[in-house]
């Protein structure tokens, strides 16, 4: 006996195939508008370059414009929230950084899930940070300022750009590392930080290498290791945290472009594959080295994991240092 599918469903099936068809035809010709590309914090910081740079080369690759939107706001769980719940076909982006891994447990209930609702498309780039002593501190070394705050528990103050903020979770990972207990003072920002370290009023500061970079060289501040495995082409002379005798540290600032979960694979290929195309001209390395990031690329299933395993990574830092923010 031979079965007929009701109408109303035949009218279904029907539907979702030329659904079908049209999102693999949509992805085959993507882009043909313009995309936006929504950074979550203010224009002028690190994760606003960045998203620029990319924007502009892929306008380039695109043949469409590239809108960088700044939604800033909650680091950046504003901006994250917004794509997340977007149409996931490939013209509203994210351009995300480490904060969006750290959120996943500095904050107790979030609108969106990072790993469920956002698809990671490309790393950009990574920065180091490094540690810095104001030049009054009795030591020139890692290991000696281990020792000083081993023998001074609690009382060694050091600035962050706030709590929860890389700065402050790259210095409770080295603490926890060696051994060591230390007291936060968050700032509202890096750049505060930084003035009250060259002042005098904290011990030191673990921030941006291009930020640090040109205070050591000034003699404002004395800077003691890099926070990477390999040392910063802006400042090789400065051992890694590694090197330093914090064996298999390992922290840095990244950033990069995720959609919507859902986007279409051939999108966010695309995707990937421009940017890893401009990461290879030599003046677009030279852009981000000049930002003081180092040029990543690679593809999108080992950004997936590399996410992964930062918000483990953190959440581990997180949980131990009891930080939390609302």
């Amino acid at each position: 006996m031979q079965h007929r599918l009701p109408a109303c469903l035949h009218r279904v099936l029907l539907a979702c195939v030329l659904l079908g068809i049209g999102l693999v035809a949509g992805a085959q010709n993507y882009p043909t508008k313009p995309v936006r590309m929504i950074v979550g914090f203010a224009a002028g910081g690190p994760t606003d370059l960045v998203g620029r740079t990319v924007g502009l080369n892929l306008h380039q690759s695109f043949g469409q414009p590239v809108v960088v939107e700044n939604r800033p706001g909650a680091a950046s769980n504003i901006a994250a929230d917004l794509v997340a719940k977007s149409p996931a076909d490939g013209y509203t982006l994210l351009m995300g950084s480490i904060s969006l891994a750290n959120n996943a447990t500095l904050y107790s209930k979030l609108p969106y899930d990072l790993v469920r609702d956002l698809a990671a498309v490309v790393r950009v780039t990574n920065s180091p940070f490094l540690l810095c002593v104001h030049p009054s501190m009795p030591v020139n070394t890692v290991k000696e300022l281990v020792a000083f705050a081993k023998a001074r528990p609690g009382q060694v103050q050091y600035g962050t750009a706030g709590n929860g903020s890389g700065a402050h979770l790259f210095t409770e990972l080295f603490a926890s590392m060696s051994g060591i207990k230390m007291q936060s003072i968050p700032y509202k920002g890096a750049a505060p930080a930084i003035s009250d370290l060259v002042a005098g009023q904290v011990a030191f500061v673990f921030d941006n290498v291009i930020a640090m970079a040109p205070l050591n060289k000034a003699g404002k501040v004395r800077c003691l290791a890099v926070s990477t495995l390999t040392r910063s082409p802006i400042t090789p002379e400065i051992p890694t945290m590694d090197e330093a005798g914090i064996k298999g540290y390992q922290a840095d600032a990244w950033f990069g472009v995720f959609a919507p979960a859902g986007t279409p694979t051939a999108v966010i290929e695309r995707i990937n594959a421009d940017v890893n195309r401009a990461l290879a001209v030599p003046a677009v390395r030279q852009r981000f080295e000049a930002l003081g990031c180092e040029p990543a690329g690679g593809t999108a299933a080992a950004f997936a994991t590399y996410v992964r395993d930062e918000v483990a990574r953190w959440g581990k830092v997180i949980r131990s240092a009891g930080v939390r923010l609302e």
